[in-house]
């Protein structure tokens, strides 16, 4: 492995990125956040027990980090993957504590992303299970390949009745009890990315008739559920949420729809009125369109037509910005200069276990595996060297 070639590091601990800030209950001390990493190495859907609890160690050293978790299955119906974590069942909440601890040992902080796939789940191992297939909509599928597969396991796509959605509201409850349980500062409610919650607010994947689909209104309705019934259980300061409004990964809109930026308007919108309520949620997090679709490398599939500074002129918390941050510290100097934002820093803080003091000093960043994304080893996972380690390897 190698420094990454042709980028030149800029030093930003003099800049707003490392001013602290109050997030719900954390004082962080800087605004480098690790946002939800998927990296399939769980067994059964129990964090992966040899590896798992070093990974999240090894990236909360630097005191006053926030860490989100990877997306966490929320329950086994909402899953699909067998190779990535739960929180449904004690054996993965003991396996969380653990995790949890290091972090805390490190005066760190974690909220856990909770989790539901919808119609990106794997309907043969649904079937397998003895669980359904759902979305927001009946036999609307992402493309033929999926719909093969759910046909051929006599598993079709099933729009959620409303009993079924009391149900996934429940599942999301639970889920943040069992995380605060475990030790978790917070939950954020994955409203983002083409899965479950994201597939009601898109008109791409809802094409409901009842309160739950047609106008911008129904459609944010069971994202606006899970939050409101979440926060119930929590407390505000504790829930985050994610949206990504110009995604188009699992077959979303993006903004080839120009009415989408109304719903995401609207449902943020609804967010700030419970704020101002006395009800103001942790934080709003959003994947920039510089990344429109999770396959593509950085610097494709940017889409340069629109933006997710509107948000701003909405909702009044902090906010966190998604999307190809880490090559462009420009960016983020302009971007931190307001004072509510935090940046997500994700590929590369894979491959940067150091990476805030990284950031902070202006040091080169290791190159990322990307083949080993996704792969059950330790190997591109927790055998990243730290800055100095790589010097004495001779990176260059």
């Amino acid at each position: 492995m190698s420094f990454v070639k042709d980028f030149k590091p800029i030093a930003l601990g003099e800049t707003n990125l490392f001013k602290p800030i109050q997030v719900g209950d954390m004082k962080l001390q800087h605004r480098a956040v690790l946002p939800p990493l998927t990296r399939m190495r769980a067994a059964h859907n129990i964090p992966n027990k040899q590896w798992t609890a070093e990974y999240y160690n090894q990236r909360s050293k630097y005191p006053g980090t926030f860490l989100i978790t990877e997306g966490t299955f929320i329950s086994a119906k909402s899953g699909g993957y067998d190779d990535a974590p739960g929180i449904w069942n004690q054996e993965q909440i003991a396996e969380w504590t653990r995790i949890f601890k290091k972090i805390h040992d490190n005066k760190s902080f974690v909220y856990v992303q909770l989790w539901t796939l919808g119609r990106q789940s794997a309907p043969v191992n649904l079937a397998r299970d003895g669980l359904p297939y759902v979305s927001a909509s009946d036999d609307l599928y992402m493309d033929e390949s999926q719909k093969k597969l759910a046909l051929d396991s006599n598993n079709p796509q099933h729009g959620l009745t409303k009993a079924e959605i009391k149900e996934y509201i429940q599942d999301f409850v639970q889920a943040a009890k069992n995380s605060i349980a475990a030790g978790a500062d917070g939950v954020e409610i994955h409203c983002a990315n083409g899965y479950l919650l994201n597939q009601f607010l898109d008109p791409i994947s809802n094409h409901r008739t009842d309160e739950y689909g047609g106008s911008i209104e129904n459609r944010s309705r069971f994202s606006l559920e899970v939050i409101d019934a979440v926060v119930a259980a929590l407390g505000h300061k504790k829930v985050g949420v994610r949206f990504s409004p110009f995604g188009v990964y699992g077959t979303q809109s993006g903004s080839a729809n120009p009415l989408i930026i109304a719903q995401y308007a609207h449902i943020i919108g609804e967010i700030e009125k419970r704020a101002k309520e006395g009800k103001r949620l942790s934080y709003v997090h959003v994947v920039d369109p510089s990344v429109t679709d999770l396959l593509l490398k950085e610097d494709l599939g940017v889409d340069e037509s629109v933006s997710n500074n509107f948000v701003y002129s909405i909702w009044k918390g902090p906010i966190i910005r998604a999307g190809n941050k880490t090559l462009h510290p420009e960016v983020v100097k302009d971007l931190v200069k307001d004072n509510r934002t935090l940046i997500a820093y994700g590929r590369y803080w894979i491959a940067n276990p150091d990476l805030v003091e990284r950031l902070e000093k202006g040091y080169p960043l290791n190159e990322y595996n990307r083949s080993l994304f996704y792969a059950m080893t330790d190997d591109g996972y927790t055998n990243y060297p730290t800055y100095s380690e790589a010097v004495k390897l001779d990176y260059k």
